[in-house]
């Protein structure tokens, strides 16, 4: 495949990271995820110990299938710009699409009580396994990939450590951006270009007023009200609703850098870009890189953004098409 070449005014790492998610893109692709949700189902997940998780599955019904299973970002959802432009052009090229959502994330908020953190990586396993389970019942000598973009990316990456165990026969996993050393990202959205922190800030409160106008019983409210940055949000959070104490042993219990990955034994691709402004590019350097995962880098893309001409197409929806089918 050609290499990724954006033209020169869309260069722009904030260029490439906002249109990822907001701007004309919507209006311009729509057309191209329409087949995608006209033939969407939505699913209740049986995530195992009460848990339920929900998705949307796009089947063309007829003959044998592959499966791609896309994962979104923090604070995205099933309906993301980013996951709608990848999942419609696998769709439109013949695969089944699962796109699933983490807890918490569009608006499910009141499957679960409990919030959503990070390390809730079991569920997502049993969820994927479930999605595995109803694949291979109609098509069940098909293959399931796995894609992710960020957070997303991080936990398809975790969860493909679990899949023997899980009895999840992956064919390959592809994380775009994937989030490496949480804790550091976060400090880097503190100290970088404002919108972004303002972005997370704004969607994370606005996430946990949800869960919170479902359970008020969670009574954090006026935390909630008087806390006005990433950091004092954690702060209070992490050691409140997750079984850590502090923030850093919290995003420690998610980071995939050292070691996490050296078991890793599903062929994986990791897609960045160079001038990432939300993940630091350089945070690849700390990962494991057993000989099952690749590691490919462009100089432009942004977070997830990859947009390739003023039509407002993505390159790495290509490129995720050509690593699944080649």
């Amino acid at each position: 495949m050609h290499p990724y070449r954006p033209p020169l005014l869309l260069r722009s790492r904030h260029v490439q990271t906002i249109f990822a998610t907001s701007g004309p893109r919507r209006f311009l692709q729509r057309g191209t995820w329409k087949a995608l949700r006209q033939n969407s189902t939505e699913v209740i997940l049986d995530a195992g110990q009460g848990v339920r998780l929900s998705g949307l599955l796009s089947s063309h019904g007829e003959g044998p299938r592959d499966l791609v299973t896309v994962i979104h970002g923090w604070e995205g959802s099933a309906n993301s710009l980013y996951v709608l432009s990848t999942a419609g052009r696998l769709f439109d090229r013949g695969f089944d699409v699962f796109r699933l959502h983490l807890r918490d994330h569009g608006k499910t908020h009141a499957l679960n009580r409990e919030p959503f953190t990070c390390t809730r990586l079991g569920e997502a396993v049993a969820a994927l396994a479930a999605i595995d389970r109803m694949h291979r019942r109609q098509h069940a000598d098909r293959r399931h990939f796995l894609v992710g973009f960020s957070l997303g990316g991080n936990f398809a990456l975790r969860m493909a450590l679990h899949t023997k165990e899980a009895a999840v026969d992956l064919a390959r996993v592809v994380a775009v951006c994937p989030a490496i050393l949480p804790h550091l990202t976060m400090e880097d959205l503190e100290k970088g270009f404002f919108l972004y922190n303002a972005y997370f800030l704004f969607k994370w409160k606005r996430s946990l007023r949800r869960k919170l106008a479902l359970f008020p019983d969670l009574g954090y409210g006026e935390e909630l009200r008087t806390r006005h940055s990433l950091r004092t949000m954690n702060d209070y959070f992490v050691p409140n609703l997750t079984e850590f104490k502090r923030p850093i042993d919290y995003f420690m219990g998610y980071a995939i850098a050292g070691n996490v990955l050296a078991g890793l034994t599903v062929p994986s691709h990791i897609i960045a870009a160079a001038d990432d402004p939300v993940i630091d590019v350089r945070h690849l350097d700390r990962l494991a890189r057993p000989p099952c995962l690749t590691v490919e880098v462009t100089p432009h893309g942004g977070h997830c953004g990859f947009i390739k001409n003023f039509r407002m197409e993505s390159w790495v929806d290509e490129r995720i098409e050509e690593i699944l089918t080649s």
